[in-house]
């Protein structure tokens, strides 16, 4: 069997097809990039971002996830409609008390992230937020790999009805990332046998913390 027949059954049956890769001048990367600012520990460096999709119907969803760069956790995964940055901050609240509070936060910058309120409330926490230069997702890298493969293996894979089968989707797929996928940079462990073998971060929870409005929202179960 020749390489062209290969290739073409690999895409028939909707693998991902790999692209020969070309050497390409190296990007220039700013003080608040994955590459000039690892992540040291858990805890340390925590990174955000959306993505879009939509329902057999035509309606929006927009996907909100929350990764640990360090322990490659997926923290949180929600679904909504929309999501506004009063709701991002009541996501984060309620991380804050369940999970602790992180050194870092890096994102683009997107309105949600820039937004004056959240602003202050990570001030207030005394979480610094690493902004990415703007037109330079590759800086973000971390979160760019996990939406990559969202789409990849879900997005592109799955049809969503309505919303409710979205966010079951959201959910299974948080625990899969979680407890059943083994990463290659963590010595073939799970994120989560990684992150349980790791000292504990050096910002604490904060436990006087609370979530900024009596609604609360319901994050996904942490694993």
């Amino acid at each position: 069997m020749n390489k062209k027949r290969i290739y073409r059954i690999w895409k028939q049956e909707g693998l991902k097809v790999p692209k020969k890769a070309r050497k390409k001048r190296r990007l220039g990367h700013s003080g608040n990039s994955c590459l000039r600012l690892r992540a040291e520990h858990k805890d340390h460096v925590w990174t955000w971002d959306f993505i879009h999709d939509r329902t057999t119907g035509g309606r929006p969803l927009k996907w909100f996830a929350i990764t640990d760069e360090y322990t490659r956790e997926c923290l949180a995964l929600e679904v909504d409609r929309g999501i506004t940055s009063d709701k991002v901050l009541d996501i984060l609240a309620n991380l804050f008390l369940t999970r602790g509070v992180p050194k870092h936060i890096r994102s683009d910058n997107g309105p949600e992230f820039i937004a004056k309120a959240l602003e202050a409330y990570l001030v207030r926490t005394g979480v610094e937020t690493l902004y990415i230069k703007p037109g330079s997702p590759w800086e973000n890298g971390y979160a760019e790999s996990f939406f990559s493969r969202l789409r990849d293996e879900l997005l592109n894979c799955e049809e969503f009805t309505n919303l409710a089968e979205a966010r079951w989707f959201a959910r299974r797929r948080q625990e899969e990332h979680n407890d059943e996928r083994p990463h290659s940079s963590l010595n073939y462990q799970t994120p989560s046998e990684f992150a349980a073998g790791c000292a504990a971060a050096s910002a604490p929870a904060a436990p006087t913390l609370q979530p900024r409005h009596n609604r609360q929202c319901n994050p996904l179960p942490l694993t």
